[in-house]
């Protein structure tokens, strides 16, 4: 990686430190340096959600107690921390985490994890929180069937986009937007589960990636020239919007890597990396990304921070040879386009 890229990535990791966090930026900026490479962070970030773990094994609550699944971003560096540090409170800190969610967590009729303690509410943002830790966890059964869930209520097959939230009282969604953040989350979550999939799970495996190149379709359908989408992916009424460009490249990066999606997917990932870097201010700050603290406006947050560095480090890891190689076929014409893509 270029001296200037990491020059980049710094500043954002510092930034994004600087940054308060709730539970689920607290798991996503830990799973980013976990990518990195940064392990002496992950074990501090791992140490610092179990001090702040509830007695019902939720880790790094700050404030409220109203959420299910994003406690459980925090699981995979927790596990990991504890990997690195022999320490058994870790793992038995992950393992509380995983309990309350295979038992004590509100969940559907049919066994859907609810996003919320207050409302009987699925949310696309649990796509990323909960499956990816059952799976490392131990769990990939569970983490296979509560994607399926999640799919069940929330894909809308017509757009090949997911809606944001589903009650269960109503019988139906309460938020059918197409909101970008919340399909990178599934992007992001769907590549991480069906990394963590056992190697006998064959069928399941390829009916999750399936699920997940219909899904970034869906999105490239919608992407501006300049390489980043509007809020609500398929409403251009709605503010332009940074994060999910940074999720999506993420999860076609990691996912071409792994052999998961054909490498012209490479493409419109590269040209969304382009978009986001330029997003980066003199302090590493990701600007335009679904702003923190009510995400309904541009401006900043962590998760936009960690997302940055997840790019980097899974770009980073794509030989420069393929790259290379794959950028001189595109440049002769040699690829067909992508489906769904608008140029």
């Amino acid at each position: 990686m270029p001296a200037s890229v990491d020059r980049l990535v710094s500043r954002v990791k510092q930034a994004l430190l600087a940054m308060q966090r709730h539970p689920w930026e607290q798991g996503v900026a830990a799973q980013a340096f976990l990518e990195a490479g940064d392990d002496d962070i992950v074990i501090v970030m791992g140490y610092e959600a179990v001090v702040r773990q509830l007695p019902d094994g939720r880790l790094g609550v700050v404030g409220g107690a109203e959420t299910v699944t994003d406690p459980a971003a925090n699981g995979e560096p927790v596990l990991h921390a504890a990997r690195l540090t022999g320490d058994r409170r870790l793992r038995e800190a992950a393992e509380h985490q995983l309990d309350w969610l295979l038992g004590r967590a509100p969940r559907t009729r049919d066994g859907i994890l609810h996003h919320l303690v207050t409302k009987p509410q699925v949310w696309v943002d649990s796509f990323y929180m909960a499956p990816p830790f059952l799976a490392v966890a131990g769990r990939p059964d569970e983490a296979v069937r509560q994607v399926e869930g999640f799919r069940r209520l929330l894909w809308d097959p017509k757009t090949r986009l997911y809606a944001h939230m589903w009650d269960e009282e109503r019988g139906g969604l309460v938020r059918p937007d197409h909101w970008g953040v919340g399909n990178g989350w599934a992007a992001a979550g769907l590549v991480r589960v069906i990394a963590a999939l056992p190697e006998a799970m064959v069928a399941e495996r390829q009916r999750l990636i399936g699920y997940l190149r219909e899904g970034i379709d869906g999105c490239l359908a919608h992407m501006r020239p300049d390489g980043l989408f509007h809020d609500i992916v398929d409403d251009p009424s709605t503010f332009v919007e940074t994060n999910l460009s940074q999720m999506l490249a993420y999860a076609i990066y990691r996912a071409v890597d792994a052999g998961w999606l054909p490498e012209p997917y490479l493409g419109p990932a590269d040209r969304m990396r382009d978009a986001a870097r330029g997003q980066v201010d003199r302090y590493g700050l990701v600007r335009g990304v679904c702003g923190a603290p009510h995400f309904d406006r541009p401006g900043t947050a962590p998760e936009g921070q960690a997302f940055f560095i997840l790019m980097e480090a899974a770009a980073s890891k794509l030989p420069a040879a393929r790259r290379n190689a794959l950028r001189r076929g595109l440049a002769q014409g040699a690829s067909a386009s992508l489906p769904g893509h608008r140029r």
